[in-house]
């Protein structure tokens, strides 16, 4: 539940998304101007677990990440940048406690999205180059409950960086 006090509006820092490319990993993902999200997601992202361990549940149609919380892994000593983690949003101005399940957010003039549930570290964040398959664990422990928040596309819509960000409703 949010409490008093905590942020109900915030911006897009950033926009991530990487089409699917042969070898290639998903991460990390290139930032993108603009967008089109879709209830599927954003339009021409490929997120192979997604795809392939999820179906392509729409429950999971995006990928939102806090800005605050990349802020907190530099202050820890990793150096995570924007679409690192494999984000599709990055926020600033609405902090990690802000988003749980049930929360509805309108981002820009146009997309709705509802949080559905906690992202879980995975294997391919040893891709990163200063993570690697010698300190995967240890990163996995570092972003266990902080890795963002997957959310169902309720309105699909164009998105820039800079759109505000709104939440509408939630527990």
């Amino acid at each position: 539940m949010m409490g008093a006090g905590t942020a109900r509006e915030g911006r897009v820092g950033s926009i991530h998304g990487k089409p699917p490319r042969p070898g290639e990993r998903g991460l990390p993902k290139p930032e993108l101007e603009t967008a089109q999200v879709d209830r599927e997601g954003l339009v021409g992202d490929y997120n192979r677990y997604r795809h392939e361990r999820l179906h392509d549940d729409p429950d999971s149609a995006l990928l939102i990440l806090p800005g605050e919380t990349l802020a907190e892994l530099a202050r820890d000593g990793w150096p995570v940048r924007p679409g690192d983690l494999g984000e599709n949003l990055t926020l600033e101005g609405l902090p990690y406690a802000a988003l749980h399940p049930g929360v509805t957010l309108a981002v820009g003039p146009e997309l709705v999205v509802t949080v559905r549930r906690a992202c879980t570290p995975c294997q391919y964040l040893a891709g990163l180059p200063y993570v690697g398959p010698a300190r995967l664990a240890e990163f996995q422990r570092a972003v266990l409950g902080r890795r963002g928040w997957y959310a169902r596309v309720d309105r699909p819509g164009r998105i820039h960086r800079g759109d505000p960000v709104r939440v509408l409703a939630g527990p």
